[in-house]
């Protein structure tokens, strides 16, 4: 089974639907039939799933979210987007002037929200306002005001703070423009054990972090290769034998492959004792 996934803005979800067919690549702005209207949405990515094994799960009764996203039935892209079609958006003058709106009552109603983004559906039928605030937020007056106001149905969604990072853009540490901004279409979870094994946890929070406040993607990149080569070094404790003498290995130097190995004092306690920095490949060819 073959599905397209669209986007309808940069913050938002993809969602599958059914090529039907058509000559579509990636980067192509299509429009469908969604639940809630007519919207135009951008081609990330396709994706191919088993149809065999999905009636098999179902069968089983194991299926699982992501399965279950594929079995619902796909509706099909209508056609592609055509340069008037692209041209009926509002553009950027109507954007910024409807985030302002937004904003006014957002302060009048003192909500703890930061407005990011505004997306207005193809068919005009609703507009969808992105934020990002600490916890949840009860804006149902807030709703009621801007449904009056704008006169369309109103949505706000609330978004993840590297959600805003991909959207807005910005340069890390390496400055270069952000992998989220730049190519990175999922934002998989970065966590502090990829940092421990790649041995820069010690450089503290700041050095680690992208402008988003959390770890960084990058990350990710290297993590299997550290893995890897750690896999060869002996463990932490255990004890060596360097040169006829007895250590203990106290530290790992990943990248080099060496390991600091400590060896005891000239009375056999910690007196005196000597650490020294051992290769491991020092005896090959």
């Amino acid at each position: 089974m073959r599905v397209v996934q669209i986007q309808f803005a940069p913050w938002d979800k993809v969602y599958n639907f059914d090529p039907a067919k058509l000559d579509l690549r990636v980067g192509d702005y299509v429009i469908v039939q969604t639940d809630l209207g007519m919207e135009m949405g951008k081609i990330i990515k396709f994706a191919d799933f088993d149809a065999d094994k999905i009636n098999e799960e179902k069968t089983e009764d194991k299926i699982d979210e992501e399965t279950e996203s594929y079995t619902r039935e796909l509706k099909p892209v209508l056609r592609k987007a055509l340069p008037a079609d692209l041209e009926k958006l509002p553009d950027f003058r109507e954007k910024r002037k409807a985030l302002e709106d937004c904003k006014k009552f957002v302060e009048r109603h003192k909500l703890p929200m930061k407005l990011v983004d505004v997306h207005f559906a193809y068919d005009d039928s609703r507009i969808t306002f992105a934020f990002i605030a600490d916890g949840r937020i009860d804006f149902r007056e807030l709703v009621k005001e801007l449904t009056k106001h704008f006169g369309r149905t109103i949505r706000l969604q609330q978004i993840g703070i590297r959600d805003e990072a991909k959207l807005m853009g910005d340069y890390g540490h390496c400055g270069r423009q952000l992998c989220c901004r730049q190519f990175l279409k999922d934002l998989f979870s970065i966590t502090s054990e990829m940092a421990d094994v790649q041995q820069c946890a010690h450089r503290g929070s700041d050095r680690i972090s992208g402008i988003c406040g959390r770890l960084m993607c990058c990350l990710a990149y290297e993590e299997k290769g550290y893995k890897d080569m750690s896999q060869k070094m002996p463990p932490l404790g255990v004890k060596v034998d360097v040169d006829g003498k007895k250590g203990v290995v106290v530290g790992h130097h990943i990248l080099k492959q060496t390991v600091d190995v400590e060896f005891p004092g000239e009375k056999g306690n910690s007196e005196g004792r000597i650490i020294v920095e051992v290769d491991l490949n020092r005896n090959k060819k």
